[in-house]
């Protein structure tokens, strides 16, 4: 829904990824798309929209299972957030942090990846460009690329960490005339 000349940013988390119990923040996997009833919810209530999307194989995949026949516009700069030496770590063996604040934890880089910050740092041009397309466009992309939207919206990095995005959610944010972004949805989940 289009507000006074708003575009918006239909922002939908990729199905479960097939990532065998290990952080997949880069590495390529596939998704899981046996949910039809969640696809066939989630086509519906979005609808025929530009589509723009990471890369990466589990992104592509759902984006082709929503629309199939439709070429996503691909931007690298919608890839998950770099885990650097955890990538492909057991979750079980990931470390504890300990008691971080959100505003240490939104600034914590793993060894050789990059921190929340960076990453919303990376994904802010590619959302402003997907908004640059006008009317309603969906982003296909990770959990962090949604939280990243909202921190935008929200002006607010750390407490984005806060939200839960589950596979194949919904996040609906408006990028309203002037520059200010206002969210109207978030982590709508079909059955």
């Amino acid at each position: 829904m289009r507000a006074g000349g708003a575009s918006e940013l239909m922002l939908i988390r990729h199905a479960p990824a097939l990532d065998g119990g290990r952080l997949a923040g880069r590495r390529d996997v596939a998704a899981d798309l046996s949910g039809a009833a969640a696809l066939a919810g989630l086509r519906d209530a979005v609808g025929d929209v530009a589509v723009v999307a990471s890369p990466a194989l589990r992104c592509r995949q759902t984006a082709g299972a929503l629309w199939p026949g439709v070429a996503p516009q691909l931007d690298p700069r919608l890839w998950e957030q770099d885990f650097g030496s955890w990538e492909g770590m057991a979750y079980a063996d990931l470390p504890d942090l300990g008691d971080l604040t959100a505003r240490d934890l939104a600034a914590h880089r793993p060894p050789g990846g990059e921190s929340f910050a960076d990453l919303c740092a990376r994904v802010a041009p590619a959302l402003e460009t997907a908004a640059g397309l006008g009317g309603r466009v969906a982003v296909v992309a990770h959990a962090g690329v949604v939280r990243a939207a909202l921190a935008r919206a929200t002006g607010a990095v750390p407490g984005a960490l806060a939200f839960q995005v589950a596979p194949l959610s919904l996040t609906r944010i408006l990028a309203l005339p002037g520059g200010a972004w206002a969210v109207a949805e978030v982590n709508r989940v079909f059955a």
